[in-house]
């Protein structure tokens, strides 16, 4: 299995930037795709963004589409989540997920089995 490590939330205004990192360990030769997901106060989860295994291809969730950018380095064993012109709306934990994907170009939102422990993110109003 794999084990993931976020970090790099903090208290940012709002339009600032902020990058979160999620560092991977554990069986990191079996491919797995990687996402983003955020939960904001009294709100379900929901998807944010997701990186295919070969870090070709992207998916973003439309509420933050053209402002987040998410990016891995496997060599690092890292996926980045780059977030720009952040919005009071943006406030939440941010949590990156791991999920099994043979298809290395593949960009699913759902059938994460791994779950990273959150990083908040605040951007007060």
């Amino acid at each position: 299995q794999v084990r993931l490590a976020d970090s790099g939330g903090g208290l940012v205004r709002a339009g600032d930037s902020l990058t979160l990192s999620c560092e991977y360990s554990g069986s990191t030769y079996i491919p797995y795709a990687i996402a983003w997901f955020r939960q904001a106060p009294e709100k379900q989860r929901e998807f944010v963004a997701v990186v295919s295994v070969s870090g070709e291809n992207t998916r973003y969730a439309a509420s933050i589409e053209g402002r987040f950018t998410i990016s891995r380095k496997n060599d690092k064993n890292t996926v980045y989540l780059q977030m720009n012109k952040l919005k009071p709306e943006d406030t939440g934990v941010y949590y990156c997920a791991a999920a099994l994907m043979l298809e290395r170009d593949a960009t699913p939102t759902v059938g994460f089995d791994y779950w990273g422990q959150g990083t908040s993110v605040t951007v007060p109003s």
